[in-house]
């Protein structure tokens, strides 16, 4: 091989036949002090109304994604989003959902328990309840949505960025408990 020639490019790492994944970084992108601190503020403000902010996050969820209903039986024939605000079993699941958000930002000073946090409901929603992982990721955007809509003074571009920062860790860590499980398809193209 003369200098003018470059070698050949590496080859691709094999891939198993019928399995795809998204390339999945080595770890989630930490966050700074500073960055921690702004998502602890604005979330206090947040969760002093946490089912509500709760519910207009799974009524949005599930009107701009009807399919994503399908994992819930108590109000998967629910399209009126006037009936899924009155619905005792929707309320009850925002605010496990806001509830495991809060366990997550209040120990953001603690990687692993965060990780342990996340670990278990992404291993329950891929073994328990089959839910498709993108869900997670579409589920992440409907949160920054609702959350900049309703707190605009707070939401700023920068803490927006944060957020979007931390969203993307909290999926890359569900998603981790996905593949961990086994499960055999880990994939963004669908969102």
């Amino acid at each position: 091989m003369s200098r003018r020639e470059s070698p050949p490019p590496p080859s691709p790492p094999p891939r198993l036949v019928g399995v795809q994944r998204e390339d999945r970084p080595e770890r989630a992108e930490p966050l700074s002090d500073a960055e921690t601190e702004i998502i602890q503020d604005t979330w206090g403000q947040v969760y002093k109304n946490c089912e509500d902010v709760g519910v207009s996050v799974l009524i949005r969820f599930f009107v701009n994604f009807p399919s994503a209903k399908q994992y819930f039986s108590q109000f998967q024939d629910m399209d009126d989003p006037e009936e899924m605000e009155r619905s005792s079993q929707l309320r009850h699941h925002a605010r496990r959902v806001m509830n495991a958000i809060n366990t997550v930002v209040e120990n953001l000073h603690d990687p692993e328990k965060v990780s342990a946090v996340l670990a278990l409901v992404g291993k329950a929603h891929a073994i328990k309840h089959k839910v498709e992982p993108m869900y997670f990721k579409i589920l992440c955007g409907v949160i920054l949505e609702v959350l900049s809509e309703d707190y605009p003074e707070s939401f700023t571009a920068e803490v927006q960025m944060v957020w979007t920062k931390l969203m993307a860790a909290l999926y890359w860590h569900v998603t981790g408990a996905y593949t961990e499980v086994g499960w055999l398809q880990v994939s963004s193209s669908a969102v």
